[in-house]
């Protein structure tokens, strides 16, 4: 074998390893721009997010209550045009079962936890796990533990996401009655999902509880409201870790516009943005990302929803 060759061999071995992408098992696709862009390069089309899977967390101890009817009502969110009407961020409340005045209605934005998906397997968060409404989205595995008179037999879980606050009551000591005073860790959880762990007349027991991933059907949606010189878009339906730390939009005359959390997991940006097709990318609280490409058409429209990308699970 020749020098020369020998020096050629050797010159594309050392491609390959910088270069891994553009090896035989490389998939190039178009990302909307003209550009070819390989999904296994480090700034492939498959950003940071679109790789692993959220993990779940170690055990960890608190306690939970319950709030809202049987059915769940007073549970399930308000509607943002109700919202708006009030220009308040003063929302209605409700007493749980163990004396807390839970946000009933929107401390995370979500509108209808039911037909957003979340079911009535929801909880409220006491302000140590809200994190001044980061945390809304997030999922959770739920067991009730040591107590044998209260916790149902056989210690079963329960899979709830976070979409709402407890806060806190100063008028009641933390030990008695104040059970979403900080520092205390604590579940408000919906009566239909108390009660698969634990005797309605208990009410509040010990529990034990995880992050894990949460577990959705289709995309990540994203509901636009607002007006056009002030957009509003709530995320939810998050696979993974669930809850949004970060969010970005982009038009097809405007680059990558970082936008502000206005609460819970409503995104506001004051860019105008109308007869643009939208894209958005999501950056969730364990560092990955997901970018949603040109998901809107160009008239898109207030008060609707459309479909993007979702992490894996």
């Amino acid at each position: 074998m020749s020098t020369f060759l020998r020096a050629l061999l050797v010159a594309a071995a050392l491609l390959l390893l910088v270069f891994p992408g553009a090896g035989a098992g490389a998939k190039a696709e178009d990302d909307h721009h003209g550009k070819i862009r390989y999904k296994n390069h480090v700034h492939g089309y498959h950003l940071k997010g679109h790789h692993g899977t959220f993990k779940s967390g170690k055990w960890e101890f608190a306690h939970a209550t319950f709030y809202g009817g049987s059915d769940g009502s007073q549970t399930r969110g308000l509607p943002f045009s109700l919202l708006l009407s009030t220009w308040c961020m003063c929302l209605p409340s409700r007493t749980s079962r163990a004396g807390n005045s839970t946000l009933a209605e929107g401390a995370c934005g979500y509108e209808d936890t039911v037909t957003e998906g979340y079911g009535l397997q929801t909880a409220a968060l006491s302000t140590a796990l809200f994190n001044d409404g980061l945390t809304c989205g997030a999922c959770f595995e739920i067991k009730c533990v040591n107590d044998k008179e209260w916790c149902k037999p056989g210690h079963p879980s329960i899979f709830v996401t976070g979409t709402n606050l407890c806060p806190p009551n100063y008028y009641q000591p933390s030990d008695n009655g104040g059970w979403c005073n900080p520092p205390r860790v604590h579940f408000d959880l919906t009566q239909p999902a108390y009660l698969q762990i634990a005797q309605y007349k208990a009410g509040i027991v010990p529990v034990a509880y995880r992050r894990v991933p949460c577990k959705k059907r289709g995309g990540i949606r994203f509901t636009i409201s607002g007006n056009p010189y002030f957009l509003l878009v709530l995320v939810w339906n998050v696979a993974g870790a669930g809850d949004v730390h970060n969010m970005q939009i982009k038009g097809n005359k405007v680059g990558w516009t970082a936008m502000s959390r206005n609460w819970g997991q409503r995104w506001q940006t004051n860019v105008d943005l109308t007869g643009q097709s939208l894209s958005f990318r999501v950056t969730a609280s364990d560092g990955r990302r997901s970018t949603s490409w040109h998901i809107t058409p160009r008239n898109w429209q207030i008060g609707q929803t459309y479909e993007g990308k979702n992490f894996k699970f």
